[in-house]
């Protein structure tokens, strides 16, 4: 799909909302929107949106766990388990 489709001005955004919600929405497409010939915002599907985010903080939390790893605090599986039992069984009981 050519990406040219996927870049609209916003004088396209103000005359053509409800037509670009609609293409956004059942064909879930990403539209990069400009200003000045510069990019400003992105038009996204709920759907969509909700993927970026989940992979933003799993990258955040790769990105957290491998620091820890370089700085050596890192434990075993077995007691990363242990500890998870044992804060889901404190869970349950409160």
């Amino acid at each position: 799909m050519p990406r040219s489709r996927d870049v609209k001005p916003i004088t396209y955004l103000k005359n053509s909302t409800a037509k670009l919600v609609r293409e956004v929405a059942e064909q879930g497409r990403t539209v990069l929107i400009t200003q000045n010939g510069e990019a400003k915002v992105v038009v996204m599907d709920v759907a969509r949106y909700d993927r970026w985010r989940n992979a933003m903080a799993m990258a955040k939390l790769l990105a957290l766990s491998a620091a820890q790893a370089r700085r050596g605090r890192v434990i075993s599986t077995a007691e990363a388990l242990t500890r998870a039992e044992a804060a889901l069984k404190e869970q349950i009981t409160e």
